[in-house]
């Protein structure tokens, strides 16, 4: 290739960049994605649902990977709640439903859901949804399994306010 050829290459290269980068541009960079702010805000109605009723839970807030991004245990709740809130928000996510569907499930003899990693059969873990697309979920545990449920849910409404 001749220097004029290439010069002309670039040119035209460098005018097809400079006239459409819009569109490239946005699909590496339009993505929703919950944000330690929203993580908080979710965390904080989590926390004031369950003073309401004086539940001592743990709670546990992760992004769309299973990345913990925020994380309570209020006073008096039991070391093991720690691990099964984390667990439940990282199940939710994974499998893009709430932990219920697999409590209903196995309740309603699907023993085959037993064999899948990760898998949590209590309700408490419940993804985070914004704009169709599963941006994180929200693990409660520490009280019933129908209470980390209300407690869970009651974070989650923060965002739509």
């Amino acid at each position: 290739m001749n220097i004029d050829m290439r010069n002309t290459f670039f040119l035209i290269l460098l005018a097809g960049l400079l006239l459409f980068p819009s569109s490239a541009y946005t699909q590496l960079t339009e993505s929703n994605r919950l944000t330690l702010e929203g993580a908080k805000n979710i965390l904080e109605a989590a926390e004031a649902r369950a003073a309401q009723d004086n539940w001592t839970v743990a709670i546990a807030i992760v992004d769309a990977g299973g990345h913990l991004l925020a994380f309570s245990r209020i006073d008096g709740t039991q070391i093991g709640s720690i691990e099964v809130a984390l667990n439940k928000a990282k199940a939710s996510v994974f499998y893009k439903r709430p932990t219920k569907a697999f409590q209903d499930g196995l309740q309603g003899g699907n023993t085959g859901l037993l064999t899948l990693p990760g898998f949590i059969a209590f309700e408490g873990g419940v993804p985070i949804e914004h704009n169709g697309e599963i941006i994180g979920a929200v693990g409660v545990s520490g009280v019933t399994a129908a209470q980390d449920g209300i407690i869970a849910n009651a974070g989650i409404a923060a965002l739509s306010r």
